[in-house]
């Protein structure tokens, strides 16, 4: 017998979390952020703006490509309508985060109100944006700069939305290109097939991490590269996938909790790249 949702079922999950995504709210301001110039960034409720706001908007945009739900659409639109009346807000890795998605709806839509706040984000990450030694992207956030350290989560959340700003306006696909191949020099492990976290350029980082790749030609030699680097972090994954299927937060670590978010995205980017043989 299968334990395998049916269809309805799965849609009806996913409509539900983003119903209560939509609608969260930090009422006791518990992850509220301090910033040293007075403000204070709400980084949970749906109204803020934060690397988590950039992730569910892609898996929002995602689904919305599934159904065709206009709804869906309405829901990403409205939330940048709002950001953008509010003037926006610090530019840094994190918060690039959600121009993928918007990049997405400007192909879509059409609506040249996005174009400026594509160009402007993009220009930022291009040429202001900070940087380590030999030129890679350097983490900086709401609350530090990060001196001389990359992140993997740098890829997905800034090097990804300029890899796609730039398929639409004819520019910083190889600047994109480079960041991929900067984290994988200093981040990945060769021995283990996975990815450290994070490296400094005066020390080392710790262990964990996911590798994306933008969309490339079949012949061109850094898509093959990335490839080769996805298909050796498959197999480090396979050898430390626990009974249950499902990864835990500390990959090498089986005493840290297993995350359901961490192994949705693994399984995900493992079927991807199947499909896409």
């Amino acid at each position: 017998m299968t334990t395998k949702p049916s269809s309805p079922q799965v849609r009806e999950a996913i409509d539900l979390l983003i119903i209560n995504m939509v609608n969260i709210k930090d009422p006791t301001g518990q992850f509220l952020l301090h910033l040293q110039d007075g403000r204070v960034i709400d980084t949970k409720s749906w109204h803020g703006w934060e690397w988590t706001h950039g992730i569910g908007l892609y898996g929002i945009w995602k689904y919305y490509e599934m159904t065709g739900n206009p709804d869906l659409l309405r829901i990403i639109e409205e939330w940048f309508a709002a950001r953008f009346a509010e003037g926006g807000t610090t530019k840094n890795i994190n918060t690039m985060a959600v121009f993928l998605t918007l990049a997405y709806v400007y192909e879509k839509t059409g609506n040249v109100a996005y174009l400026p706040w594509l160009d402007t984000w993009a220009e930022w990450a291009m040429y202001d944006l900070p940087r380590t030694r030999y030129g890679g992207m350097q983490h900086a956030t709401y609350l530090t700069e990060n001196h001389q350290q990359l992140w993997d989560d740098t890829l997905m959340m800034t090097v990804l939305p300029l890899a796609k700003i730039g398929k639409l306006l004819t520019a910083y696909i190889e600047e994109a290109k480079r960041q991929f191949l900067v984290h994988i020099k200093y981040l990945f492990d060769t021995r283990t097939g996975l990815f450290y976290h994070g490296w400094t350029f005066e020390g080392c980082g710790h262990n964990f991490a996911q590798v994306h790749w933008a969309h490339l030609q079949p012949n061109d030699p850094i898509r093959m590269h990335l490839i080769d680097t996805l298909e050796a972090q498959c197999e480090g994954l396979k050898s430390l996938q626990n009974s249950s299927g499902s990864w835990h937060t500390l990959l090498d670590h089986p005493d840290s909790y297993t995350e359901a978010s961490a192994t949705a995205g693994f399984a995900y980017g493992i079927l991807k790249r199947v499909r896409k043989r």
